[in-house]
């Protein structure tokens, strides 16, 4: 076993402390990679609360992470030592369902493994995310780092960038589609950089007209306040695509009405039950879908469209022994808009 250093929660607390930890030697086909910045998901924030409340066994979050090839093994020919590498929030998948050889592993049948709490599928081991100085991972689960983007602010594109990146290029969106994108956070600011580099007349759907300023710097062409009635109204069947970041449960019904015939409302942000009036699709033959993380050519591809259109993440990078402010700071959603920890602190 290889021996590394993270940040750990276990047992009924939520504070992540710093732990020595494991990593798998290398198999053939296994990159080392030294994690330099990882970002802080909202994914993260609902486990590490899950997992204090089961008091269970130890939780290193983190699946969205920048880095350095330390290590390759032997049957590694894409990469060599020194090269710049992103991991996503998949790292194996069976590789042999309909879904895996369409190249969307991110919707394997036999579910994919996850960064961490995931499953290894060769030795049964729990798996430990980024939030640690070392990653051991397959090298088909590793993408080239695009010369030129910033590795701290690259760190979200693969959790929330792929993840926005999916439904926009699933849904055609190109230049004279209408987005609006519901919600400006993590995923939404990203949705909306992406959807103007691909030529989207795009707006934005906020609760506060204070986004309004932000809005237009990310390159957004208007702001349609979602808690004034009069501008909802003016807005009823106006967009194409309408990509819904917001992360709390809340009624789709006023999103919905802002969809255009045969437009889409894409569901992203919270993953829990949702409740639909019948009439809010059928009245403009509406569509409802949703999306989740991407498989490896989709997450390859946006890392190239990143690199070619210079977007990342806006962030505020921590020193990794801050990472429990940060998760707190994120459960008050006090970040504009992603937090990325630098790890470097951990050596």
């Amino acid at each position: 076993m290889r021996n590394t250093v993270g940040w750990q929660v276990e047992g009924a607390s939520t504070t992540l402390r710093r732990a020595p930890l494991e990593r798998r030697d290398l198999r053939p086909d296994d990159l080392a990679v030294r994690v330099d910045y990882c970002g802080v998901c909202h994914t993260d924030l609902h486990a590490v609360g899950a997992r204090a409340g089961e008091g269970g066994r130890p939780l290193v979050p983190g699946h969205e992470f920048t880095g350095v090839v330390t290590e390759t093994g032997p049957a590694v020919t894409r990469f060599t030592v020194g090269d710049p590498v992103a991991v996503g929030n998949i790292v194996d998948s069976c590789g042999e369902c309909a879904m895996c050889r369409a190249g969307q592993e991110n919707f394997c049948h036999a579910f994919p493994t996850l960064t961490y709490d995931g499953t290894d599928r060769h030795d049964g081991s729990t798996t430990l995310g980024g939030y640690s100085r070392e990653y051991v991972v397959r090298d088909r689960f590793a993408h080239p780092l695009p010369a030129g983007l910033d590795p701290a602010a690259a760190a979200p594109l693969l959790c929330a960038g792929i993840t926005v990146w999916e439904p926009l290029r699933a849904l055609g969106v190109r230049p004279g589609t209408r987005v609006a994108v519901a919600g400006l956070g993590g995923l939404g600011h990203l949705a909306v950089k992406i959807a103007v580099a691909l030529g989207a007349d795009t707006s934005v759907v906020s609760r506060s007209p204070d986004k309004a300023d932000d809005a237009r710097r990310l390159g957004a062409g208007g702001l349609v306040v979602s808690t004034d009635p009069e501008q909802m109204a003016d807005a009823r069947d106006r967009f194409d695509v309408v990509i819904d970041t917001i992360s709390s449960p809340h009624d789709l019904g006023p999103y919905l009405r802002l969809v255009a015939m045969d437009g889409t409302l894409s569901h992203l942000g919270h993953l829990g039950p949702v409740t639909v009036e019948t009439t809010d699709l059928l009245v403009g033959r509406k569509k409802l879908s949703s999306a989740g993380s991407g498989g490896r050519p989709a997450t390859a591809a946006m890392l190239d469209f990143c690199g070619e259109h210079g977007i990342t993440a806006d962030i505020e990078l921590l020193p990794s022994a801050r990472v429990n402010e940060a998760l707190d700071r994120l459960r008050r959603n006090d970040v504009r808009y992603r937090f990325v920890l630098d790890m470097s602190d951990l050596d």
